[in-house]
């Protein structure tokens, strides 16, 4: 814990941030904190004057993962490029702040019944579309009912599947009716698909335009090549210091790379991590590890032979040196997994239950069990997923010789690969960015019914707690139910789990950035638009 010096000298350095005090004061009351003036300086250099946020300037931003066949429809928001696109020029009801915390967006406040089965969201009066006008409770009902109903392709569709209504209130107050309590409501609001967009009169949305309330509006683009934004002057929370964005498609890892250090982009969203001791060498940029819920996967569909068989899939877990993987790959940026989708970033961690570790004679023996000895298996994947994910597979494929596996290396184009690749080869690896709760991602990924069940998993049993744990208030119990939930899913699940990678991302020095920078997504929870200024 922080001492109580520490804590003083925080509390004068926000301060001066937030404007309340000048460099004389803040020089002032730092040495009456105890700070030499020396040290003093030294602060305001780093504390306030490059924490302080500045306006203006064009900045470029590249992205590793965006595709041609990206679309700005909500329901299939899925790249890097569309993440981070919908974070910039479209809002959401709630957001997820620098320091972890749940805040506000379109929702100026929230509250529920006392079974959680009834949420009541307080709109703000101050937020506008960049084209449409105010952004009203018509507006979010119709967004969210966009992934409701059976007709609905929604990726997110799992995630309300227990909204019963959506009502309004008047112009500016929208209520959430439940089959069943769900503590979570507001956290799930976060979601990346749940962007608001402009209803129509019909009770649909307009999602073809490119329309948001967001802090950037569209100005023009292209998916897989690039987009230009400039300022809302609409936007109703803090923010948007930069006059305009770029967001440019850099899928090729060196090419990215390249522009970060020429100076051609500000910022890039993901960097080679084998090349990461180096850049830190490099005074004009900044680099940032944080360590996040994200995770890197390999889904097995659970219902196509050879993974229909679940001594087969747990050999294949066990064929996996995880340890070496973080060291050789993940340069020790990564939180090693347990083959359940559930991080130590998340509540409810279950931290007692036994590390997976590296057993090839086990896998042996239960490839014999299963009558599969000398299995040979195609995993498919690309460098767009992960930095060194080509690489990550085949050091796999060679841990998997010892248990006389052959594991076929299949290196897939990285245009195209969510859409051609993801749910659709029964086994490739696969990086997910991070949720805030094990709900969100479990209902997500390994829901029954959920769009995004990468593995094809059935489990009744897990699907039962599932439910029980969304409405489950009492904190004890619902931990018990996680932890029952990650059992079922490391022991009889479709999913490897190498690792919960560090977000690992870049900018050019003359880029400020928030003390505290969000651990949901890369680039400052994708939100580095409108988080982010230049220093000078």
């Amino acid at each position: 814990m922080k001492d109580e010096k520490q804590v003083l000298i925080d509390r004068i350095a926000t301060a001066a941030r937030e404007g309340r005090l000048n460099r004389r004061d803040f020089m002032h009351y730092s040495m009456a904190a105890g700070v030499t003036a020396s040290a003093a300086t030294g602060l305001w250099t780093t504390k306030v004057a490059a924490q302080t946020p500045k306006q203006g300037g064009a900045f470029r931003w590249g992205i590793h993962d965006g595709n041609t066949s990206d679309t700005h429809d909500p329901g299939t928001y899925l790249t890097r490029t569309m993440i981070y696109l919908a974070h910039t020029h479209r809002s959401y009801l709630t957001m997820i702040n620098g320091d972890g915390s749940l805040g506000p967006d379109l929702a100026d406040s929230w509250e529920a019944s006392e079974d959680a089965s009834e949420w009541t969201f307080k709109l703000t009066e101050n937020a506008s579309f960049h084209k449409a006008g105010k952004v009203t409770a018509d507006d979010v009902i119709a967004s969210l009912n966009h992934h409701r109903g059976e007709k609905s392709t929604s990726a997110a569709k799992a995630l309300l599947t227990d909204v019963e209504d959506i009502t309004k209130d008047g112009d500016y107050t929208v209520v959430i009716k439940l089959s069943r309590g769900n503590a979570d409501l507001p956290w799930l609001m976060t979601d990346y698909h749940l962007a608001i967009c402009p209803a129509n009169d019909d009770g649909t949305i307009d999602w073809q335009s490119g329309d948001g309330s967001g802090p950037y509006k569209i100005d023009s683009g292209e998916f897989g090549v690039r987009f230009t934004l400039s300022r809302h002057d609409g936007w109703h929370r803090e923010g948007a210091y930069f006059d305009s964005i770029e967001m440019i498609t850099l899928n090729d890892p060196n090419a990215r790379q390249t522009a970060l250090v020429t100076g051609d982009v500000d910022a890039v969203s993901l960097i080679e991590l084998k090349t990461m001791a180096l850049l830190q060498r490099d005074p004009n940029i900044t680099i940032h590890n944080i360590p996040s819920a994200g995770a890197i996967t390999l889904p097995m569909f659970c219902d196509t032979a050879p993974f229909d068989n679940v001594d087969v899939r747990n050999a294949l877990k066990l064929s996996m040196n995880r340890e070496e993987i973080i060291q050789k790959i993940a340069f020790g940026a990564a939180t090693i997994g347990n083959d359940f989708h559930h991080s130590p970033a998340q509540p409810y961690w279950p931290e007692d239950i036994p590390q997976r570790e590296y057993d090839p004679d086990q896998a042996k023996s239960l490839l014999k069990k299963a009558g599969a000895e000398g299995l040979t298996v195609n995993l498919s994947t690309a460098d767009s997923v992960y930095a060194g994910a080509v690489d990550m597979a085949v050091l796999y494929a060679e841990h998997a010789k010892a248990a006389g596996i052959t594991i076929n290396v299949v290196r897939e184009p990285n245009d195209g690969y969510y859409s051609d690749v993801w749910l659709k080869k029964p086994f490739c690896l696969v990086s997910w960015g991070a949720r805030p709760t094990p709900d969100v991602m479990y209902t997500l990924a390994y829901k029954d019914d959920a769009a995004w069940n990468e593995s094809h998993w059935q489990n009744e049993r897990f699907n039962e707690l599932l439910l029980q744990a969304k409405a489950e208030l009492d904190e004890p119990r619902r931990k018990e139910m996680y932890h029952e939930m990650a059992m079922l899913a490391r022991d009889d699940g479709g999913t490897v789990i190498p690792f919960f990678n560090n977000f690992v991302y870049a900018n050019r020095s003359n880029v400020g950035t928030p003390e505290n920078l969000a651990a949901s997504w890369e680039c400052d929870g994708a939100r580095a638009a409108s988080r982010w200024w230049f220093t000078g």
